[in-house]
């Protein structure tokens, strides 16, 4: 592989990592999908109460945006009170093994960053 993720001279954003973060940036996205794979289906309130920071309408502004960019599936009951449930579309589960690559440097780099900070 010759070619750079990032080449010289161009804009990120018109990279395939550029696209790749902006589908997955920010604070919630990745957080909200690693419960939404733990959990499988999920309801707003649930992922509120699990997330625990987040105010609520950051909330339905981050599933409007994964719902959008198709990394989540949102299933809506005909019925009172109005049910809506949450998951993972397939091609939502095919980043889950790019957010445990980035658990995985995490667990092994935060040791050995704490250690030099001593």
């Amino acid at each position: 592989m010759n070619e750079t993720c990032v080449p010289t001279g161009v804009e990120l954003k018109s990279t395939d990592f550029g696209y790749t973060l902006s589908l997955i940036g920010g604070k919630y996205k990745m957080i909200i999908m690693y419960w939404l794979f733990e959990n499988k289906v999920m309801r707003h309130n649930e992922l509120k109460r699990r997330i625990g920071t987040i105010p609520f309408k950051t909330l339905s502004v981050m599933l409007k945006e994964l719902e959008r960019d198709d990394l989540i599936i949102r299933k809506e009951f005909p019925q009172i009170p109005p049910k809506v449930e949450y998951s993972l579309s397939e091609r939502g589960l095919s980043l889950i093994p790019v957010l445990d690559m980035m658990c995985d440097w995490g667990e092994k780099n935060r040791l050995s960053a704490s250690e030099v900070a001593k």
